[in-house]
Parts: structure tokens; C-alpha cells; sequence
């Protein structure tokens, strides 16, 4: 099978069931966002030596090629209930990011993204993230989306917050700390 199909030339793209769309409409931004999101978690995770962080790096991949199914299978489509993602992935991230939590230090500051290159790596997959749940909610208000969608994206910006502070703290890499800049 090609990898090409030359029928996205003109600019638009198919939705699962042969919807086309324009690429610059708002699901098909909203699909490529989560896209993204989904290559720096995968940078991220070659960055990554903790097994049980890759691991979970591993779920969020798996989870949101299930979103973009999600997003790209539009609800009248016969087989939709089919690629619907359900609540219980956003009850595992809060699992995780609860686990997580338990080593760290507590937050007394601000921080700066950064630390160690995977946790900076992580900083960036958690504001893409953002940028996704953004994309999502705008889509939400003129389609019909999954409400889980959106939950799901807000929860996993905070894993990702969480999984960027692990990393750095078990690499004893200190947390860059937010002065603020002021004319006093």
C-alpha cells in the first residue's frame, strides 16, 4: 500500500466514513494537535530511562491515537459509539498523577519549564496539550464532540506537568524557579 494518495492535493481530508473536509477547519486542527501532541510525548519518552514513566508515556500514546479516531469519526457515522473513548483513561491518569505526586517535593514556588532535556521535553508536550484542549473546545462549540475529549486532554496536561517534575526530580535535576521581575 502508498503512503500517498494524493487526494489531500487540494487541501482538504477525509474523516473515517469519507467525510471530506478542508485541512484548516477546526476538527482537522483539532486532530492534528493531538497529532502532535502525540510525537513530543514519543520524543519525550526517548528521553525517558524510568520504565514505569515510559510505561505511562507508552497508555498516553495508545490513548490519543483513540482520541484522534474519536475526533475523526463523526457521530452519525454507524460505527461511532465504537471509537468513543471512555471515562475510565482519565481515572487511570489521575491515578497516576496521584502515585506520582507522592515522591515529590511539595510545590512551594513557581516554576519555569525546564530542568534535564526529557523533563524540558515534557514541558512542551504539556502546553501542546493545552493548545489541543483549546482546539477541542472550540471544535465543542459548533460539533458535536465527546465530552470525555476535553476531560480527558485537561487531565493529561497536569500528568504531564507531573511526569516533567518526576523526571527532573529523579534525575536531581533542580526545578527552575519563577522570580518575578519588578520595578521595586
Amino acid at each position: 500500500m502508498k503512503i500517498y494518495t494524493k487526494f489531500g492535493d487540494s487541501g482538504d481530508t477525509a474523516l473515517y466514513g469519507g467525510t471530506r473536509l478542508g485541512k484548516d477547519e477546526p476538527r482537522i486542527e483539532a486532530i492534528g494537535t493531538v497529532d502532535e501532541l502525540n510525537a513530543y510525548i514519543g520524543y519525550a519518552q526517548t528521553l525517558v530511562e524510568d520504565v514505569d514513566l515510559s510505561e505511562i508515556m507508552a497508555r498516553i500514546q495508545n490513548h490519543l491515537f483513540d482520541v484522534g479516531a474519536d475526533l475523526a469519526t463523526p457521530a452519525t457515522h454507524t460505527k461511532a459509539a465504537e471509537f468513543r473513548i471512555p471515562a475510565d483513561f482519565t481515572t487511570e491518569m489521575e491515578t497516576a498523577i496521584d502515585t506520582l505526586s507522592a515522591e515529590l517535593p511539595p510545590l512551594t514556588n513557581f516554576i519555569l519549564p525546564g530542568g534535564c532535556t526529557a523533563g524540558a521535553t515534557l514541558h512542551i508536550a504539556r502546553v501542546v496539550c493545552r493548545r489541543s484542549e483549546r482546539c477541542v473546545v472550540r471544535l465543542a462549540r459548533e460539533a458535536e464532540v465527546n465530552p470525555e475529549i476535553i476531560r480527558s486532554l485537561n487531565r493529561l496536561s497536569d500528568l504531564l506537568f507531573v511526569l516533567a517534575r518526576t523526571v527532573n526530580f529523579r534525575a536531581n535535576v533542580s526545578e527552575p524557579i519563577w522570580e518575578a521581575q519588578s520595578d521595586t
